[in-house]
């Protein structure tokens, strides 16, 4: 009996080391597999890291050559001698004008080709248009599109005080002039631009656009504060009947029917005056307008929306365009080196109707802009305009909690001097 127990227990230890055997090389097993994916996955890795991508293009066996358009260059003078033949090249330019019209690649900006390593011949062209886009020509299929770079907003919060004058004080902190022209379109019928004194004071907060770490554009602003002769004056946007509007810490609009400048940020050469000395008739009559000193090229905006109902040359006014916005307002744009707009025209406050020049009876490129008031011409910068809606009732109580946010957020930003002005990424 003794000897049948040992018989029995000598097997169960032999089966029992034989699973153990087994189970541990099974195990071994696995952890190899697994350290063998591990490697391939790893080899993967490696080679996503190493994949070269330019303009969302694999450049991996691609020669890359770069380039700024030269003057009078033509698509054709760039590609021929990346032996592209004449014919493609043709077919791109035809095929192309809906997206981007190759006559229009402009002087100093950037292109790149891409050549296979194992051929002569250029298998893309891309374009730069401006910092934000890129326009790409697969010349082998004559497939054309347009991208957008990758964009970053990047807030700005910036305050300083007048020393100089805005536009100089803003710029000095980078601040780009169109921001300033927002800022100035703000608060073009509360504040004289024109008169600022030294001392004034200013707060902006607003979103750059940021491509390859260049600023690209701006965002509205998110608020605003002005203080002119110890006087302040804030812009909080809110939105009521479906749009965003600026509104002040009583609650009243900024906004009027009209901007308060046909050009953007700029200067005013002379006033409305009734005795004024004409420089090239040479004798006095009435100045019935106000003209705005500006480079040959400048846009000019309507002041409000309205309809075209003159848009032509004469020998005294060169090219001009009149507007008239209502039974009550029309406006004249005199001395244009070109125009925007043809009579019948609807035009939208804002919108760009010509360019400034030195056309008809003028010195120099400046801007007249005249102003009529029920047929009668009259100053236009004396006259009040009135504002649009102010904040609603119901909309009352919603408002104030964003004032005392916006009041809080003002408050903690430093003028210069005091400290530098916050960059801050937005999520």
């Amino acid at each position: 009996m003794k000897k049948i127990w040992m018989t029995v227990g000598l097997v169960l230890l032999v089966a029992a080391g034989y699973s153990y055997l087994k189970y541990n090389k099974q195990e071994k097993e696995l952890l190899a597999n697994q350290h063998l994916e591990n490697e391939v996955d790893l080899e993967d890795e490696v080679i996503e890291e190493i994949e070269e991508i330019l303009y969302g293009i694999t450049i991996n066996d691609l020669e890359i050559t770069e380039g700024l358009i030269g003057k009078n260059q033509t698509l054709s003078t760039i590609l021929s001698p990346f032996n592209v033949p004449y014919q493609i090249i043709d077919e791109v330019a035809k095929k192309s004008k809906d997206i981007f019209d190759v006559r229009k690649l402009a002087f100093n900006k950037k292109y790149t080709i891409l050549t296979p390593k194992d051929s002569s011949q250029a298998q893309f062209f891309i374009y730069e248009p401006n910092p934000a886009e890129f326009v790409v020509f697969r010349l082998d299929t004559v497939d054309i599109y347009k991208e957008a770079k990758p964009m970053e907003l990047r807030r700005r919060e910036v305050a300083g005080t007048i020393t100089r004058s805005l536009y100089v004080n803003m710029v000095e902190q980078g601040v780009t002039p169109d921001l300033i022209d927002q800022f100035a379109d703000l608060y073009g019928w509360t504040v004289d631009f024109q008169r600022v004194h030294k001392g004034d004071k200013f707060k902006v907060v607003y979103n750059e656009k940021v491509v390859d770490d260049h600023v690209v554009g701006v965002e509205d602003i998110e608020v605003a504060y002005f203080e002119h002769l110890g006087t302040p004056y804030h812009a909080i946007p809110f939105e009521q009947n479906g749009e965003i509007a600026y509104f002040d810490q009583e609650g009243n609009s900024l906004k009027k029917a009209f901007l308060r400048d046909p050009l953007k940020y700029t200067r005013i050469s002379s006033r409305y005056n009734l005795k004024r000395f004409h420089p090239v008739q040479k004798r006095y009559k009435p100045h019935l307008g106000t003209d705005y000193a500006a480079p040959t090229g400048t846009e000019i905006r309507s002041v409000g929306d309205g309809t075209v109902v003159e848009s032509k040359f004469t020998s005294a006014n060169g090219n001009y365009v009149k507007v008239k916005h209502n039974g009550t307002y029309t406006t004249q744009y005199l001395h244009m080196s070109k125009r925007a707009v043809a009579a019948g025209t609807r035009v939208k406050q804002g919108q760009v109707i010509g360019y400034v020049g030195s056309t008809g009876l003028a010195t120099g490129p400046h801007l007249c802009f005249r102003f009529w008031k029920n047929g009668k011409q009259e100053d236009w910068l004396r006259e009040k305009i009135p504002p649009s809606a102010p904040i609603a009732k119901d909309n009352r109580m919603a408002y104030e909690r964003l004032l005392m946010e916006k009041l809080d957020q003002l408050a903690s930003i430093p003028y210069v001097g005091e400290e530098q002005p916050l960059l801050t990424s937005v999520e």
